[in-house]
This record gives C-alpha cells, structure tokens and sequence, in this order.
C-alpha cells in the first residue's frame, strides 16, 4: 500500500472515532440538556399556577384553599403547550383536576417532598389507570408546596416523553448534519496534508535514487520546521559531504595515476641504466678502467629503486600505525649537527647555506630514528627548492614541547600549495620531479604521519619568492608514558 493511501486511512480511523466519540458525547449532552430544561420549565410553570390560585382565607389566616376556576384557565392555557397538571393535599387526595386520569405518587415520593424536596422522574411507558384510561407515558416534576412551615399542597407537573425526544431527535439531527460536515472536511484537509507529505517524500526519494546513481552535486529546497524539513537538511549535508569525498577520491586518483607514472620513470631509468651496465660487462664492451665507474652507477641506482620503494612501505605503514614507535629521552641539538652534516654537501651543490640555532642540549621525548627521518626529509625537501639561499635549522624548548623550524629563502610556495603540501603524491614543483631527493612526492607525507604518531603538530608558512618554514612542535611524555619509561 502507498504512503498517502496509508496516511489517508490513519487520518480518517482518527478523525471518525474522534467524530463518533463526540457524536455519543454530544448526543447524551444534549439530551441530559433538553431534560433538565423541560423540568425547569416544568417547575416554573407548577409556580405559577400555584401562586395564581393559591387563597388564604382572610377569617382564619391558617386555612388555605385553590381558587378553582383560576386552575381552570390554567388548565386551558398549559394544554395548549401540552402540559398536564394534578395538585394533591397532603393526605394524597386530589384536589385539582377530579377527572379520574391523576397520576399516582408513591409512598417513596411522599418522603421526599415531606423534606421539601423536589422530585423529579421519567415515566418511559404507558401505564393503565384504576378507571381503565391509559396514561402516555410523560415526564415530570413533583413539587412541594408550605405555608407557615406547613405542607399545604404536592403538585406534579408533566409533559408527554414523546414530545421531549422529538426534541432531542430534531437537535441530534442537526448534531449528525454537522459532523458529517465536519468530517468531509477533515477528510478533504487531511488529503491534502497526506500529499503534501508523500510530495515531499517523492523528492526525497528521486534525490536518493540520483545519489545512487553518482550525482552528488543535487540539493534540496529546505522548507518546514518538521521532522521531514530536518531530514532534507541532513540529506543535502550527507551529499554534500560525498560530493567533497567523491572530489578527494578523484584527487587522490589523479595522485595515484600521476605517482604511478613518475614511480614508472623513475624506476624505468636506474632499471635501464643497470640492464645496460650489466649487458655491456657480460659481453665485454666495458672497458676495464671503466668497470669500478659503471658499478658505482649501478650501484648508485639501485640504492634509488630501494629508497622509492621503501618510502612507500614506510608511509603504508605509519598511516595505518602498524609501526612501533621506541620513544625516550634524548639530545635533540645532536641530531640536527649530525643531519646539517649529512646533508651539507648536497646543499653545496646548489650553493646553498646550512645554518644550525640550538642550544647545546636540547631534550626531546621522540623515537629517535623516526625523529631523524623527520628532520632529514625537511631539510632534504628545503635544499630541493633553494637555489643560492640560506637554510636555517632552529631548535628551541617551549611549554613541556620541543620546537624545530627549519626555514629557506627558496622560491615559496602559493596558499594552494600550502594546502596540499602534505598530501601522497603530491610535489610543489612539477619541473623537479627528479632527482636524488624527489622521487616520490612522499617525504612531506610521512613526515606528516609521523609527527602525527608523535603526538605532535607540523605547520608550514610560505610566501612566493621568499622562502618557506616548516616549523614542528613535539610534546613532551605524558604521566603515562613517563611511568612506562621508568618501568
């Protein structure tokens, strides 16, 4: 079954029970309404005759006594609004009218309007008379009357049911004409509602089924403060957040695809190199003052397969923290000497400056190979773009961390750049893609991962043209890691 046809028939069980419940309701309402009305009139109507027949005697103020051709015109005048009346004296005799037909007040209804109270009653059959007359059936008012604290008369005051119901027939008529009313309405409103809902989920549903089918870039017109409206709002959040996804995946593809070509060259070149070197010495083309070069070479380039392909092992590996990091205590000021060292011939051969800023002992609580690693790659990546500059290593302590900047006068980088410097694959600088130093695009990743495995941060600020910092920030150890080392 559809979603509106399911809506519409929830509405309508709600809206008929609701209208049914109101009906029964409405319809003991107004009958409770029609007769406690009718004994109201009836009551007023008993006053009336009453006080307009009613005679005290004016030699003995203690008697009282019914005027009775005044009971006559009220007789006349109530049967046209068809109302019956019978007035008793105490002793149950009938007073006013002796026509055979006066209802009969039981014994229990004497108590009650001995104590001066009002009873009322609902004769719902006809009943046969001592005189063989058949009273109709009636409802009335039984009314107690005193002069000088003194029962003076009973009168009982009715009207015939069948006129009463009609009355309560007419208005549940019109009751019924209204919720009928009320429920082709209700009905006509709850239809457009279920629509609108099952329109609102229809473009839910046709946006879902583009999702599926790979358009991530569909947004919805938020509309509604309710339950459906929030569920468009994290819709077009959830497409967004694939669209940003699906554009990061294409990137990281173009990256993948565009290492896979360098990684291809790059590997392609030492490969033929060394094919060549060793075909030229199995048939003995090399000459043999030229064997101890060609071997260096060959050498050279396969320590450059080895170090491309070990870059790649080591970045799998420290992404998904499947490496063991041995950290401790140590002297970071000796490993930036030992690195400027390492590294200060191959800045020569690009005339550059490697200037060291550190304190004699500066603590660190880092792995140390890994540590080496990231300030090898930092400064290798410096010298790679610096041409005739100055690359200066700066170490310093901050607040319980340790800070190394590495900064150059090379040629910079765009805000662009910046961003994505730290991504696999990715070089500032397309036109040195080769080299001792550049191969993959990796180092700045790892480093990135591996500062991150440290617990720490790396930042890089650059202008184009006048140089770059990397500036990396490692956090001393932690109470945790302080009672493990001691352990």
């Amino acid at each position: 079954m559809k979603m509106i046809y399911q809506q519409l028939l929830a509405f309508f069980l709600v809206i008929g029970c609701t209208i049914l419940l109101l009906g029964f309701s409405f319809s003991r309402m107004s009958k409770t309404f029609v007769y406690d009305q009718t004994w109201h009139n009836l009551e007023k109507y008993s006053d009336s005759l009453i006080q307009q027949s009613l005679t005290i005697s004016s030699k003995n103020k203690a008697k009282v006594t019914f005027d009775e051709e005044k009971l006559k015109n009220s007789e006349a005048l109530l049967e046209n609004q068809a109302v019956h009346f019978t007035v008793f004296s105490p002793q149950d005799q009938v007073i006013y009218p002796n026509n055979g037909v006066a209802p009969r007040i039981t014994q229990k209804d004497w108590e009650h309007l001995r104590r001066n109270q009002i009873v009322r009653k609902v004769n719902n059959k006809n009943f046969k008379l001592s005189n063989g007359k058949t009273r109709p059936a009636m409802i009335e008012v039984l009314k107690p009357y005193y002069y000088k604290k003194k029962l003076v008369a009973a009168v009982t005051v009715g009207a015939f049911i069948s006129d009463v119901n009609s009355n309560v027939k007419r208005i549940n008529r019109d009751l019924l004409k209204a919720l009928f009313v009320a429920l082709l309405i209700s009905m006509f409103i709850s239809y457009f509602i279920a629509r609108r809902l099952n329109r609102r989920i229809s473009k839910l549903r046709s946006a879902a089924n583009q999702v599926s089918n790979g358009n991530y870039k569909i947004r919805l017109k938020p509309g509604g403060k309710d339950e459906i409206g929030e569920l468009i709002v994290d819709f077009n959040h959830m497409t967004q957040s694939l669209q940003q996804a699906n554009n990061e995946i294409q990137r990281q593809e173009e990256r993948r695809q565009e290492f896979l070509a360098n990684a291809a060259h790059e590997m392609r070149t030492p490969l033929t190199t060394i094919s060549g070197i060793l075909e030229g010495i199995k048939y003995d083309v090399i000459p043999q003052e030229s064997r101890a070069k060609s071997i260096d070479l060959m050498s050279s380039e396969t320590q450059r397969l080895i170090r491309l392909v070990n870059e790649n092992l080591d970045y799998e590996k420290i992404r998904s923290n499947s490496i063991q990091l041995d950290k401790r205590h140590f002297n970071a000021a000796k490993v930036l000497e030992n690195v400027i060292d390492q590294l200060d011939s191959k800045a020569e051969e690009s005339q550059d400056k490697l200037v060291l800023n550190a304190p004699k002992d500066l603590s660190i609580y880092a792995d140390y190979d890994r540590f080496v690693q990231i300030v090898f790659n930092i400064v290798t990546n410096a010298i790679q773009f610096t041409d005739q500059g100055t690359i200066t290593v700066t170490g310093e302590r901050g607040y319980n961390e340790t800070i190394i900047k590495v900064a150059d006068t090379g040629i910079g980088m765009s805000e662009d750049q910046q961003k994505n410097i730290f991504e696999r694959y990715y070089k500032a600088d397309a036109s040195r893609r080769t080299g001792k130093y550049g191969e993959s695009g990796l180092g700045l990743a790892i480093v990135h991962q591996l500062v991150k495995s440290h617990g720490g941060k790396i930042s890089v600020s650059s202008k184009l043209g006048e140089g770059t910092t990397f500036t990396v920030i490692i956090p001393d150890a932690t109470a945790a890691e302080k009672e493990q080392e001691n352990h």
